[in-house]
């Protein structure tokens, strides 16, 4: 938008505190190269255009902003005359994007000293030569550390994930190598028992009542009950008493494992009415080690069940074999995240899972989501630890109009009201030196808001803090076609 032309008065233009310390040459070049315009109130320039001028106000009321999402959220409004906005990264020329980062407003008439960029980029270089390599090295600089950092803050992430994966793997890997050691010294003993029992002078209906048996005991282990610890203790104190009771020795013994697998006075009558007194301890201690395999098998694939979830949580977490943007269900990355990092939580911190299921897929970069849903966990994991280490994170979903919300919600002291404004700046962190590195945030900020144009706020009290991610709906125009979600198999 151009406004109206005024008179440019090289004096007026040496009482901004940008040019004061100006030669009477130099305002007056700045004067014939540049002009003095009046702005009715109105938007001056949008975010996101070229970058063709620099703004200088002379006097009036101006409001930046910025978009996020869908709306323009209000950054800086003031009529202090002096301020600048618009192409003030010129001086770097072609080796940055030259576009304005905010769009600017006027509230009431303004007047604006107002520079051509490419003359803004020569007078910088030729007045002030040494401030244009200080800043272009600052400005260079920083983002090469930014860039530095962030690998190093994802090394660091990785090798957390790494640590914990690894010992949530080791779990159920020993506990298959254990209960496999047990499986087979119990598959052992049962062919010897099986064997005596055969060898002995049983008819072949007694034996063959027995397998049968046998089969409907190993039937009746995989849909044993859950049992409170009350009932299970009354339970194995009467089996306990039967067994002793049809001498069978050492029934203290056998009696957890038989109250284990869902087998009650009931069955131990009817094994006792299969088969001669005689027969019954040697019967009873080949079923006990038939009862015994089922539960050591049920171990092994509880445990390589386990084993495989984790795998494919790390899959999903990783986004391995998938495109880079497709429509995805926030709830499986959430779900893999927060699997991934269970290590990390610990024991001592609750998990509660409130989830809108109803809740529609969502174009996306998933693997980049997870690393926001990483980033705001491991924070909300901190907060809990550094106020004693026990607490609830609460992960919810839900709608909010034509958005998709996701908040962790964690009961640690909170975000002081001094750094609110703060804590998604690059390299600002609250943690002790060298636990972290400050780019957490501004990470998931990027990602969430330029990637996605979504949001991210926080809203914070002691024992209530909470990081909300807003996601739209529907893919923006500027983003490729999302590939669809994978027909289920």
């Amino acid at each position: 938008m151009s406004g109206r032309p005024m008179p440019c008065d090289p004096r007026e233009i040496s009482s901004l505190f940008l040019f004061e310390k100006l030669s009477p040459q130099q305002l007056g070049r700045l004067c014939a190269e540049g002009r003095v315009e009046l702005f009715e109130p109105g938007p001056v320039y949008t975010e996101g255009e070229p970058a063709t001028c620099f703004y200088v106000m002379i006097e009036g009321t101006v409001v930046l902003s910025r978009r996020v999402g869908g709306d323009d959220i209000e950054v800086t409004r003031t009529s202090q005359r002096g301020v600048y906005a618009g192409a003030m990264q010129a001086y770097l020329g072609d080796r940055v994007r030259q576009v304005y980062n905010n769009s600017m407003r006027v509230t009431e008439p303004s007047r604006f000293f107002v520079l051509p960029a490419a003359t803004f980029a020569t007078v910088m270089r030729e007045w002030f030569p040494m401030a244009a390599h200080l800043l272009e090295g600052l400005f260079f600089g920083s983002k090469n550390s930014q860039r530095m950092i962030g690998q190093r803050e994802r090394l660091l992430a990785l090798g957390s994930l790494s640590a914990g994966l690894t010992h949530e793997l080791n779990n159920p890997a020993a506990a298959a190598v254990r209960a496999t050691e047990a499986l087979r010294e119990r598959v052992a003993k049962m062919r010897h028992k099986l064997s005596v029992i055969s060898a002995g002078p049983y008819p072949r209906e007694v034996l063959a009542h027995l397998i049968e048996i046998q089969e409907r005991t190993a039937e009746r282990v995989g849909k044993a009950p859950a049992l409170s610890p009350l009932e299970a203790a009354d339970r194995e104190d009467a089996v306990t008493d039967w067994l002793d009771d049809h001498g069978i020795p050492d029934g203290w013994r056998l009696a957890p494992t038989f109250v284990q697998a869902g087998l009650d006075l009931d069955w131990l009558d009817q094994v006792a009415a299969a088969v001669d007194e005689s027969v019954l301890p040697g019967a009873i201690g080949w079923l006990n080690y038939t009862v015994e395999t089922e539960l050591l098998m049920d171990e092994i694939a509880d445990a390589t069940t386990r084993i495989s979830h984790l795998v494919d949580a790390a899959k999903q977490y990783s986004q391995l074999d998938r495109a880079p943007y497709r429509i995805v269900d926030v709830h499986e990355l959430l779900d893999s995240t927060l699997l991934m990092l269970s290590g990390k939580i610990g024991r001592r911190i609750k998990v509660v899972k409130e989830y809108d299921r109803g809740l529609p897929p969502v174009p996306a970069y998933p693997a980049e989501l997870n690393q926001v849903w990483t980033n705001l966990i491991d924070n909300a994991v901190s907060a809990i630890d550094s106020a004693g280490g026990e607490g609830t994170l609460t992960v919810r979903t839900a709608r909010d109009h034509d958005r998709l919300l996701v908040e962790f919600r964690d009961t640690g002291p909170g975000v002081a009201p001094e750094i609110r404004d703060r804590i998604f700046d690059p390299f600002f962190t609250t943690k002790p030196v060298g636990e972290g590195t400050g780019l957490g945030l501004d990470i998931s900020w990027r990602i969430v808001v330029n990637k996605h144009h979504g949001t991210l706020q926080v809203d914070s009290v002691p024992g209530d803090t909470r990081f909300q991610v807003l996601l739209p709906l529907t893919a923006t125009e500027d983003e490729t076609t999302p590939e669809p979600l994978e027909e289920p198999a």
